[in-house]
């Protein structure tokens, strides 16, 4: 009921346009195996598993209610089959293979949940659940094997998703689809590495050009899911694919630089998101009368005391967090912060970059988890260069041993139900009320499910 409360909007405070999907899920530890419940599963539950962040399909459905308000429940169902209907090799598939220690469990995304197989079943459970929604990602090297025409349109992958959507608008839910969430084909990372060059934004439009075999992607089409995420932890910590940063990182990388790859990386996904966004307006919108946004992440940030410094750094957070790309998207350019503060390592848009990424959306999905208390490091001490350390912060969800909120099964993740409202009228307030879908909401749980074969 917390998060309820927490929504509760004052006449001091108009409602934001947040009138089109609302999501609260609970994410359960199930050791990375697909889940069979006797009955249909829960509401508010989301199997993320071990390899649980690796693969596409977010599987996540809504309800909604007579208000106009839409409850979504999220069942992160992968798609797995990552060697069956002629599909490519993605960045996932390099890095859990190469690297099994990144992974708690050691898993891979090679069966995953088995969504590509038993989505039936799933949305068989959701229409029982009464729900009318669902989104879902579709994997960029299931229809395009080496991220490229040169490897060939795969049909396989295109009817695949068409039976999908088939099967979705059979059970009355409606599709919501997002482009690219982190497996980028191997075929582009080893071509001309990735989202590090300017190569990419030509490859993304031409994955958004080569589903015009795939239906009409319903309400909403999603570009890209936590940009923020897939650069920072790919190239600045190295956690994950593609698993670069310098070498003193968390992720005691080979090759990278924590210090300028994350920038560019961000850089380029706004670039092809703008490009997707100008080809979808230009060719796709007015037939299939649907919007496009993108889905961005962010915490909430508290000062960690009542001092001017702990409050400059609650903005540096939201601004290097948050605005490093919602900052673009309203205003054409990186906030003033990262600036000064990151000099040369940050990339510049000309002016038709600018201009091409600046309203470039007409939804934003939000996806909030947690705040975290925001300390201030002073801007005169000398650290090693890298983004995590660029916005002179000290971030964490405990002040003096004390917990900002319950910590949830995953140690990053505290509920601060107060933080997503303060969220949402951030967005509201500094970039013009824009429509808002909250994507992802939720916390880890540990729970004993009762399988069967």
């Amino acid at each position: 009921m917390a998060l309820y409360r927490a929504l509760a909007f004052s006449s001091s405070h108009p409602r934001p346009h947040l009138h089109l999907l609302a999501t609260f899920c609970h994410l359960l530890d199930i050791d990375g195996s697909r889940t069979l419940w006797p009955s249909p599963p829960p509401l508010l539950a989301d199997s993320d598993g071990g390899s649980a962040r690796a693969y596409g399909a977010e599987g996540c459905a809504s309800k909604q209610f007579s208000s106009g308000f839409h409850l979504r429940s999220c069942l992160r169902r992968y798609e797995g089959a990552a060697a069956e209907g002629d599909r490519g090799p993605s960045i996932w598939d390099t890095f859990t293979h190469d690297h099994p220690e990144a992974i708690a469990d050691r898993s891979t995304g090679d069966v995953a949940i088995d969504f590509y197989h038993r989505y039936e079943e799933d949305m068989g459970f959701l229409k029982y659940m009464g729900m009318d929604a669902f989104r879902f990602s579709i994997s960029w090297s299931r229809i395009l094997p080496n991220g490229s025409l040169s490897g060939g349109v795969n049909k396989e992958g295109v009817d695949f998703y068409n039976s999908l959507i088939n099967d979705l608008l059979d059970h009355g839910l409606q599709p919501f689809v997002t482009l690219f969430h982190w497996d980028l084909p191997q075929g582009l990372e080893s071509q001309y590495q990735g989202f590090l060059s300017p190569r990419i934004v030509n490859g993304f439009r031409l994955h958004r050009d080569m589903l015009q075999g795939i239906r009409g992607p319903g309400k909403a089409l999603i570009t890209l899911n936590e940009p923020w995420s897939y650069c920072r932890l790919g190239y600045s910590e190295g956690t994950f694919a593609p698993g670069r940063c310098s070498p003193w990182a968390e992720g005691k990388c080979t090759e990278g630089d924590s210090a300028r790859e994350p920038y560019l990386c961000a850089h380029y996904q706004l670039l092809s998101h703008a490009a997707a966004v100008k080809l979808y307006r230009r060719k796709y919108q007015a037939t299939q009368k649907g919007m496009i946004g993108i889905t961005l992440v962010t915490h909430w940030f508290v000062p960690y005391s009542n001092s001017k410094a702990d409050e400059d750094a609650v903005s540096r957070a939201l601004d290097f967090m948050f605005g490093w790309f919602m900052d673009p998207l309203t205003q054409g350019d990186y906030p003033f912060t990262m600036r000064a503060i990151v000099g040369h390592r940050l990339p510049r848009f000309n002016a038709k970059q600018s201009k091409m990424v600046q309203g470039s959306f007409d939804f934003i999905g939000l996806n909030y988890y947690t705040t975290y208390f925001a300390d201030s490091i002073s801007l005169l001490r000398r650290l090693n260069a890298s983004y995590d350390s660029d916005s002179h912060t000290l971030q964490s969800g405990k002040r003096r041993g004390a917990p900002i909120g319950a910590q949830a099964a995953s140690d990053w993740l505290f509920v601060y139900p107060k933080g997503i409202r303060e969220a949402l009228l951030y967005l509201k307030n500094r970039y013009n009320n824009p429509i808002i879908y909250i994507t992802e909401n939720g916390k880890y749980m540990r729970m004993n499910i009762h399988r069967r074969a």
